[in-house]
């Protein structure tokens, strides 16, 4: 079996991130631009719940991790919606899901594994 570590975790959660930014920055700007909204009000709402815990998760704080794990449900919520109403954008959609997941699953495992960890000595 086997065993990772927190700092897998942790990398697996940083790279999401990173993943999940570039989509979203390319999304709205470049892949699929909307003509309805401005491009700095898409951008300024689906970046920034991202960036607010971002400094503390570079650190490697337990919660500022964790709070990015409860922000990348959002974008779970928000790539389902966008697979299951637009089908010109359902690869797009499919892909912020999948990152989303990443992120989560990365954040709160690193969590887990650091608070659980046994003492230094």
């Amino acid at each position: 079996m086997i065993k990772f570590k927190a700092t897998h975790y942790y990398w697996f959660a940083v790279s999401a991130f990173f993943e999940l930014f570039g989509l979203l920055m390319l999304w709205h700007t470049v892949l699929a631009p909307s003509t309805r909204f401005p491009i700095a009000l898409l951008l300024l709402l689906n970046i920034t719940p991202l960036l607010i815990p971002l400094r503390g998760m570079l650190n490697a704080n337990k919660k500022s991790c964790m709070w990015m794990a409860y922000i990348s449900l959002f974008y779970l919520i928000h790539g389902a919606v966008e697979c299951y109403a637009s089908t010109n954008e359902r690869g797009l959609a499919a892909l912020e899901v999948f990152l989303s997941l990443q992120l989560f699953f990365g954040a709160a495992f690193y969590v887990r594994t650091v608070t659980h960890a046994p003492p230094h000595v």
